[in-house]
């Protein structure tokens, strides 16, 4: 039970594993109020480090599980790094379906939907971990602009235009789930060049120490191809933000 290779390749040196920088992350956690000792689960929690910066500046607790044993352990150093090993933990394992033992303050998913087949069911999931009047996180790509032909889809790496909701639609969507919207930060453009142009760097790199392994192929034609769709597709069409909601 691991991510491909390929998924940590190519996000080797990332800490946040979405298109929100550092600046975004840390103005959600000031705008979300925490409360010393709020206790949080972060599921899909990459290399941890909305926990680890949130357990150092808010002073929260919690739990993270990710799939991937080398973000795991990255994130297990992170918050030995920043002094917070004894507030958080990394667990890794299927986020798919983990529940809390006990009620949590904060259940997030940022930007790894698909551990519950979509973001209604990714909703139902935290819900299950989540105390009454708590704060729910997802984290969901949305249409900045509709899509005007199936290869604009699929330059965003989406099937359908079914596959992500334009902005208002999918705040509606979360109204229709029963959650009222209470905070909101999103993505810019300057967000999706530093997570997705680091990207080319890191697999850059990897390819020039790793030229006979057997990725090299597959590495090979995701650098040649890969900045041209996104300043294309993705940069021009697809947002993505993070989204707080508290049960109606």
């Amino acid at each position: 039970m691991d991510l491909p290779r390929i998924w940590t390749i190519r996000e080797s040196s990332h800490r946040v594993h979405n298109p929100i920088t550092a600046d975004k992350l840390a103005a959600l956690g000031q705008a979300l109020h925490l409360a010393p000792g709020t206790r949080a689960l972060d599921l899909a929690s990459g290399t941890g480090e909305m926990l680890c910066t949130w357990a150092r500046d808010h002073r929260v607790t919690g739990t993270g599980v990710d799939i991937s044993t080398v973000f795991t352990e990255k994130a297990r150093a992170r918050a030995a790094e920043v002094g917070v090993a004894d507030q958080v933990d990394f667990v890794h394992g299927d986020a798919s379906g983990y529940v809390a033992d006990e009620p949590v303050d904060l259940a997030s998913c940022v930007g790894a939907t698909w551990i519950g087949g979509g973001v209604a069911g990714t909703v139902e999931l935290l819900g299950r971990s989540l105390r009454p009047g708590g704060l729910m996180l997802i984290g969901e790509p949305y249409w900045r602009q509709a899509p005007p032909a199936q290869d604009v889809i699929e330059g965003c790496h989406a099937g359908s235009r079914a596959d992500f909701w334009m902005l208002p639609e999918l705040i509606g969507h979360f109204g229709d789930l029963g959650y009222d919207v209470v905070e909101m930060v999103l993505a810019d453009q300057d967000s999706w060049d530093r997570y997705q142009a680091a990207q080319w760097f890191n697999l850059r790199c990897w390819l020039d120490q790793n030229p006979d392994d057997e990725l090299a192929a597959e590495v090979r034609a995701e650098l040649a191809t890969g900045p041209a769709r996104y300043v294309q597709h993705t940069r021009e069409y697809l947002g993505w933000g993070v989204f707080a909601l508290m049960s109606r």
